[in-house]
């Protein structure tokens, strides 16, 4: 990758001696309080989806984030909450033909509550979904055109080959994930491209085209992979590796509020901070950091500016402002938009800032 170092570039070099064993200077009790109240302000306020909707996506992702704080702060009315959605859904996908990746995000918060209470009714109808999936033979390009799908499905996937001790399940994902990362990664910005649509399009600077949520979909997805894979897989290193590839070309492009725009090479073009991508980056970097995968001297300030900067973005009441609705492509971004993907992902990145504050 050939760039020129940024001024927060050299910076995150510069500190990288007084951070080598320091902690994030939040304390722990402080991110369980943001993550507590902006659950319970979304629960308490969910997004007006039509029926259809409430078990895609959006909301999947919600959840994801809603289990991510059960897990942190382990109060029982969280996982009740999940589990009255998971029941209100029947546990089975919504089928989206034209975004068939979509259906499996769902499927991550039902494996998740399989694991606590072990009823193989609640995993059926995302099994059922899958394997029609995967009988189908389509290939990643195809059936996951764009890089969103690379956290909506494989996640789901690892899950199940856990679940069900099938590693026909592994090997889908294998297969699916790295044909899209082979169609859709630019191997000179080191960045993904939502789709192919973008391959030829150029920003206003006249910079390649990277959608900051677009890629923190994806950065975001390897580590709940990697919770699921085993460790001897021999793909682990490779999900391992492209997570650091990312992370190394997203920390420069941090703004100085510690939020990322929503175009990552053209930062002025959109200039407002976007918290969903940047709940994402937030999430991915501290999971690095507290597994031993990123280096804790380079991405700790990187992590502590963005919680700074997503928690800033939290009203008294608890509402997440500056998530971008929903989209493919870098665009304005208001105060008060708020949606619970964008929440979900905040939920996400609390409970591994909560890890780093422990």
């Amino acid at each position: 990758m050939k760039r020129s170092l940024s001024i927060l570039t050299i910076a995150l070099l510069s500190a990288s001696i007084c951070y080598g064993k320091k902690k994030i200077s939040v304390s722990r009790d402080e991110v369980v309080a943001e993550i507590r109240k902006v659950c319970d302000y979304q629960l308490a306020n969910p997004w007006p989806y039509e029926p259809a909707q409430n078990n895609d996506w959006q909301r999947g992702t919600f959840y994801i984030g809603v289990m991510a704080t059960y897990r942190t702060t382990k109060e029982q009315k969280y996982l009740d909450q999940a589990l009255r959605w998971s029941e209100e859904t029947h546990w089975a996908p919504e089928d989206n033909p034209a975004y068939p990746a979509n259906p499996m995000t769902c499927g991550q918060t039902y494996l998740e509550l399989y694991f606590l209470k072990k009823d193989a009714n609640m995993i059926a109808g995302t099994r059922q979904y899958v394997d029609k999936r995967m009988a189908m033979g389509a290939p990643g390009r195809t059936e996951w055109f764009y890089c969103d799908a690379l956290f909506v499905a494989p996640p789901t996937l690892a899950e199940l080959a856990v679940a069900t001790g099938e590693k026909k399940y592994l090997e889908y994902m294998h297969r699916m994930y790295w044909d899209v990362r082979d169609a859709l990664f630019d191997k000179q910005e080191e960045l993904f491209y939502r789709d192919k649509d973008f391959f030829s399009q150029k920003a206003k600077n006249g910079r390649k085209v990277f959608w900051s949520r677009g890629n923190g979909w994806v950065i975001a997805g390897i580590p709940r992979i990697l919770s699921y894979l085993p460790r001897n897989d021999p793909q682990r290193g490779r999900y391992i590796e492209l997570l650091k590839t990312l992370a190394a070309c997203i920390a420069p492009a941090q703004g100085a509020d510690g939020l990322w725009r929503t175009s990552l090479l053209d930062p002025e073009e959109f200039p407002d901070p976007e918290t969903s991508g940047s709940s994402f980056f937030c999430y991915a970097l501290a999971w690095g950091i507290n597994h031993g995968i990123l280096e804790r001297a380079r991405y700790l300030p990187v992590v502590e500016r963005a919680w700074k900067g997503l928690t800033g973005s939290v009203d008294s009441r608890g509402k997440l402002g500056w998530i971008q609705r929903e989209n493919k492509q870098p665009g304005p971004v208001a105060p008060e938009e708020s949606y619970e993907y964008g929440v979900g992902a905040f939920l996400l990145a609390g409970s591994e800032v909560a890890y780093l504050a422990k």
